[in-house]
């Protein structure tokens, strides 16, 4: 058996690198031996894989459809491989991971770093930054990100539930009065975050259907923290996630409004590239940081 595993690999291997030198040269092993293997194949199938000339080396008609399959199966046989290796040994090598700037900053680091004690082997790179980061094209193993799923080339993890708190200054409310429905922000002034989903069209519930309601203002600010402290100015209505609003609601400078309409089902989530295998330290943060918020709930 390994011995045919050897030959459809040197097949593979032979092709993906344009032919016999290449894949030597890349794999470290003799090009007579990945010659004698892909000979044998080709002979134990009976048919021809490979056209060969001194200057290109093309697949037969049978041969693509033989690579393709035998291309799936190397595949599946390597992440078994890593699956069962990560379930027996530490988590080790390099993290990249990405989060919002100030949930990273207030939030994640503590739970973040309390995994990097438990698996010392792993070393950590973490962005902390407010724009929407593309995982694949610079190489992220993990975001954490404070929404829904939009990417379906993407797979998510709910981590912990979320909540967001609209708010305004004491000053202001004694100004413009206190609003009794979503839709009395479209008349008053409000602070838009552009990193807040739908930006200056803001989400409440009413009788469990959701109400967009477009809003203006004063400020326009790409930083949730630079929002808060507009709005703990007096210069217009906020909404923020709870776990930035509610320090200022607990010393005085902000006040919840509507808050019988503000939407519920936020999440914070772990979201990957759709891969078959999750390599063990992604696997291992995951499951650290669901158990961390369970007991550190995001307030």
């Amino acid at each position: 058996m390994s011995q045919d595993i050897a030959r459809i690999r040197a097949f593979v291997q032979v092709f993906d690198a344009g032919g016999f030198s290449a894949a030597a040269r890349e794999h470290g092993r003799s090009k007579a031996l990945l010659s004698k293997y892909v000979t044998d194949l080709e002979d134990y199938l009976g048919v021809r894989l490979m056209n060969r000339t001194t200057r290109k080396l093309s697949l037969t008609e049978a041969g693509e459809a033989y690579y393709r399959e035998a291309s799936a199966l190397l595949q599946q046989l390597d992440d078994l491989d890593a699956t069962i290796s990560d379930q027996t040994s530490e988590p080790r090598g390099l993290l990249r991971v990405s989060a919002p700037r100030n949930f990273g900053e207030s939030t994640l680091a503590p739970a973040i770093f309390e995994y990097l004690k438990t698996y010392p082997k792993v070393s950590l790179d973490l962005r902390l930054e407010d724009r929407y980061v593309d995982l694949v094209d610079e190489g992220i193993d993990v975001a954490l990100r404070i929404s829904t799923l939009a990417d379906s080339s993407l797979i998510a993890r709910k981590i912990a539930d979320m909540h967001v708190v609209a708010g305004a200054s004491p000053e202001l409310l004694k100004r413009v009065g206190d609003p009794k429905h979503p839709e009395d922000l479209r008349h008053l002034p409000c602070i838009i975050d552009v990193n807040l989903q739908g930006q200056s069209n803001w989400r409440f519930s009413e009788d469990g259907k959701t109400v967009s309601v477009p809003v203006s203002g004063p400020v326009r600010v790409n930083s949730p923290l630079a929002a808060r402290q507009a709005a703990i100015a007096g210069l217009g209505f906020v909404m923020l996630p709870s776990y930035l609003a509610d320090p200022a609601v607990g010393r005085g400078e902000l006040v919840p409004v509507l808050g019988a309409f503000l939407p519920t089902g936020q999440t914070l989530q772990a979201v990957y590239p759709h891969r078959r295998h999750l390599a063990g330290k992604v696997r291992a943060l995951i499951d650290h940081l669901v158990e961390w918020f369970a007991i550190h709930p995001i307030t």
